[in-house]
C-alpha cells in the first residue's frame, strides 16, 4: 500500500488503522484475478462510483483514502459531500488510474461507502419521523465493533445526533447497576457523592415508583424504557415538573417514534440507527 496522505475522518489513527485492517483482509494475498488478466502493465482507466437508489452519502472520505492506499497513483474526483441527498443514478466519485489497482480497491471502498451511507440514510428516515416536535433522535453504543466513530458520525450526518460516544464520556445508571446497587436511589445518591462535576446523572427506570425514586434522588435525566406511549407521556409529565430531561428508548420503530415525540420525549435513543441500518446500492462502473 501506498504512502499518500489522507483527510478528514480518514485521517484519524483508528479509521486508518481500521482501513488497513480492510484492505489486508481483501487483498492480504494479492489480487490474483487482476493479476492474470490486467497484470502491472495493463491499461488505464476512469471509474465512477454511482448510487443505485436515493440516499444520504457518508464516507467519502474513507472511500477516497481506500484508493490512495491502495495506489497512490490512483487521482480521485469527488462529486459530492458528506451529508448530501443523491437520487438514484447519482455520482460520488470518480477513480482514475492503473486497472489492476482501482480494482483491487473497489470492494474496500465500496464496503465503506455502502454501510456509511445506509446509517446516514436510516438516520435522516428517523430525523424526518420528528420533525416539528421537540424531540432530538440520539445513537446508542450498538455500533459495529471498530466503526463506532465512522458511525456515529454518519448519524449525525443524517440528521440525528450522538448519545454516549463510550463508557467514559457519560453516567448512565441502567438496570444492571440498579440490581448491582440495590435500588434507584441507592444507585443515583452513589453516583451524586462521586461523579465528576460536568457529568449529569442519567437512570433508567420502567415504572413509575423507579421514576419516583430517581426523581427524588435528584437525577438530572431519566430513561424511561420500553414504556407505552401513554406511560411515557404520564411520566413525562411528572419529570418535566421537576425540570428533569425524558429520554425514551427500547423497540421504537419507525412506525412509533413519532407518537413518542409527541407524547413529550425529550431524546429518543434507538439502537437500530447503527446496529440495523442496511448497506445501501452503491456501485463502481469502469468507463472504457
Amino acid at each position: 500500500m501506498g504512502d499518500a496522505s489522507v483527510r478528514g475522518l480518514a485521517a484519524i489513527p483508528a479509521v486508518r488503522r481500521l482501513i488497513e485492517l480492510a484492505l489486508d483482509e481483501d487483498l492480504g494475498r494479492g489480487d490474483v484475478t487482476s493479476q492474470v488478466t490486467l497484470g502491472p502493465d495493463g491499461p488505464q482507466v476512469t471509474a465512477e462510483m454511482n448510487t443505485r437508489e436515493p440516499i444520504v452519502v457518508f464516507g467519502i472520505d474513507v472511500a477516497t483514502a481506500v484508493f490512495h492506499l491502495v495506489d497512490p497513483r490512483i487521482a480521485v474526483e469527488v462529486h459530492t459531500k458528506d451529508g448530501a441527498r443523491l437520487d438514484k443514478g447519482g455520482l460520488l466519485l470518480t477513480a482514475r488510474g492503473p486497472a489492476h489497482t482501482v480494482l483491487a480497491a473497489e470492494r474496500t471502498a465500496l464496503n465503506f461507502a455502502q454501510r456509511l451511507s445506509g446509517v446516514a440514510t436510516l438516520a435522516k428516515r428517523y430525523a424526518d419521523a420528528v420533525s416539528g416536535t421537540k424531540a432530538r433522535v440520539v445513537d446508542t453504543r450498538k455500533t459495529t465493533p471498530g466503526f463506532r466513530v465512522l458511525e456515529k458520525a454518519a448519524v449525525l450526518a443524517g440528521g440525528c445526533a450522538n448519545h454516549r460516544f463510550d463508557l467514559g464520556s457519560g453516567i448512565l445508571i441502567k438496570d444492571n447497576h440498579i440490581a448491582a446497587c440495590g435500588s434507584v436511589r441507592a444507585a443515583v445518591e452513589a453516583a451524586k457523592a462521586k461523579a465528576p462535576h460536568p457529568l449529569r446523572i442519567e437512570v433508567e427506570v420502567t415504572n413509575v415508583r423507579e421514576l419516583d425514586e430517581a426523581l427524588a434522588a435528584g437525577a438530572e435525566i431519566v430513561l424511561l424504557d420500553n414504556m407505552t406511549v401513554a406511560q411515557v407521556e404520564a411520566a413525562a409529565a411528572r419529570a418535566h415538573g421537576k425540570g428533569v430531561i425524558v429520554e425514551v428508548s427500547g423497540g421504537i420503530t419507525l412506525a412509533t417514534i413519532g407518537d413518542y415525540a409527541r407524547a413529550g420525549a425529550d431524546l429518543i435513543s434507538v439502537g437500530a440507527l447503527t446496529h440495523s441500518a442496511p448497506a445501501v446500492d452503491i456501485g463502481l462502473d469502469v468507463r472504457t
